[in-house]
């Protein structure tokens, strides 16, 4: 969800859907990447989103130029980040809007850091493991990693001397490695006073940590792998018994606004006439218009028919070919990258 709570976005397979909250219309569909989203975050501000996938790309989207967009045309990206070598596993923003930084973490082992407003790539980081979390912390002087080996990473992003290109050393920075997973971490959470780190992983908990000292201070078990998990700010009525929502939530659609069925009740279309009371009794001009119209091309419409049925036939076979296509072009993605992150034996 925005940050002002007026959109939702949601990824299903390689698209990205973008739905108005106050009524639930869906006002968008992009279809941008070529394999199955992974992860979905926007800026603080609202104005911009980013969407990362298993096409090894993070997109960066203009809010506004997304909803100005015709129904017929997927706008551009503002920019295309393709400097990752395998799958997306996670991304997230910092704060200053158009103006912020943006973290990825990807299965090639590496964590970079972008500008959104440039689109350059401020740093990138090399790790030992896979990485699968992401996170900053408010004042964006760390950023914690979370690898496939169940292990935590504080990067310091203040270092000196700068460089664009590190390799994050366990051996010799032990001291900013959490330890205490058993398995892949998969979501990472730093409090507003950036002294606590939320983190979930496949070992079936959630655990909370003292960033300074690196300890655990509580461990919270699930019966199943934890698939996310973030610190907010407790609302004003949270322990309210008689809280309750003050706007539900609509039914969200399944269609684009503007492009359902005109057969549903109330959804007529209106007519305006313009100097109706100068008419004369009967038809109207543009009504006679429309009956003329009718009758030039209901013969046409005639022989057309059979060559309807025959294109529909031809967009059916098309449409069942790239979906085969589809499936062998993920299937080879999929068994390409599970040969490629194959830990050595």
């Amino acid at each position: 969800a925005s940050p002002n709570g007026l959109y939702i976005l949601a990824g299903v397979a390689e698209s990205i859907y973008l739905w108005e909250v106050s009524n639930g219309n869906l006002l968008a569909i992009l279809n941008r990447h070529y394999q199955d989203l992974t992860c979905l975050c926007f800026t603080d501000d609202s104005s911009h989103f980013l969407s990362g996938a298993k096409d090894c790309l993070a997109l960066v989207w203009n809010l506004y130029n997304v909803l100005q967009a015709e129904p017929s045309q997927i706008p551009d990206p503002r920019h295309v980040w393709s400097q990752h070598s395998l799958p997306i596993t996670d991304l997230c923003c910092g704060f200053g809007g158009p103006l912020a930084r943006a973290a990825t973490a990807s299965l090639d082992q590496t964590a970079k850091l972008w500008e959104i407003s440039s689109g350059e790539l401020l740093l990138s980081v090399l790790f030992d493991v896979g990485i699968m979390a992401v996170t900053l912390d408010l004042s964006e002087f760390h950023m914690f990693c979370g690898g496939m080996d169940g292990s935590i990473f504080q990067v310091d992003l203040c270092a000196w001397p700068v460089q664009r290109d590190r390799t994050f050393q366990t051996e010799r920075e032990n001291g900013k490695v959490f330890k205490g997973h058993r398995n892949q971490v998969t979501c990472l959470s730093v409090s507003t006073d950036g002294s606590l780190l939320l983190s979930g992983s496949h070992d079936e908990t959630v655990r909370l940590w003292d960033i300074q000292s690196k300890q655990c201070l509580k461990t919270m078990n699930h019966k199943g792998p934890v698939t996310n998990a973030f610190i907010v700010l407790a609302p004003a009525n949270m322990f309210n018994p008689d809280g309750k929502p003050s706007v539900p939530l609509p039914k969200f659609s399944r269609h684009l606004h503007g492009t359902e069925s005109s057969d549903e009740p109330g959804t007529e279309g209106v007519t305006l006439r313009l100097g109706l009371h100068q008419q004369e009794p009967g038809q109207s001009y543009l009504e006679k218009a429309e009956k003329m119209y009718s009758q030039m091309y209901s013969t046409r419409e005639e022989n057309l028919v059979g060559d309807q049925e025959h294109l529909t036939i031809q967009v059916s076979e098309l449409e069942e070919e790239v979906s085969n296509l589809r499936k062998i072009n993920k299937d080879l993605f999929d068994f390409s990258t599970r040969i490629i992150t194959k830990p050595a034996k």
